[in-house]
């Protein structure tokens, strides 16, 4: 049982680094890490703590869009700005590894702002409310997962 309660807080681990670098599927491998360790386990405790684990990560995961997402409208951010940032991100992964994903991003909400916007610094202005948003987005999505994290070792404790 100590091999698969390492497995899992690996595995959680790794997870929280994806929660931050988005090409790893951090909330997937946090609620996977504590499966990992409460279904063979078969007991209550183990279940009760899978159990607020999905819950808590599901909630994460809606908060992570939903929040974000109030502010951008409310700053007149389109969605396509947010699919240029996208792209150009992904485009910059492959280009310059790693910070390519986000000099990409930061590039592509820029560029797509001072498409729309009739100045460069009202599209900074504009660029900079989506990649604040953006932040917030990870942020929660973070908290979300040191909230998982820390119940599975509350079950650990109690079990």
């Amino acid at each position: 049982m100590t091999a698969l309660a390492v497995v899992a807080g690996l595995m959680m681990l790794v997870g929280l680094a994806g929660t931050v670098l988005p090409v790893l599927p951090g909330p997937l491998l946090i609620v996977g890490g504590v499966a990992v360790w409460a279904v063979p386990r078969g007991d209550a405790v183990g279940w009760w703590v899978l159990g607020i684990a999905v819950l808590v990560t599901v909630a994460g995961q809606i908060a992570k869009y939903l929040l974000p997402g109030r502010r951008l409208k409310a700053a007149g951010v389109p969605t396509r700005t947010l699919f240029a940032g996208l792209v150009l991100g992904v485009v910059g992964f492959f280009v310059v590894p790693v910070v390519g994903l986000f000099l990409g991003f930061v590039l592509g909400v820029w560029l797509a702002e001072l498409a729309r916007l009739p100045d460069a610094a009202t599209a900074w202005r504009s660029a900079r409310e989506a990649l604040t948003a953006v932040g917030w987005s990870i942020l929660i999505e973070l908290a979300a997962g040191l909230v998982t994290v820390a119940v599975w070792i509350g079950g650990l404790v109690v079990g």
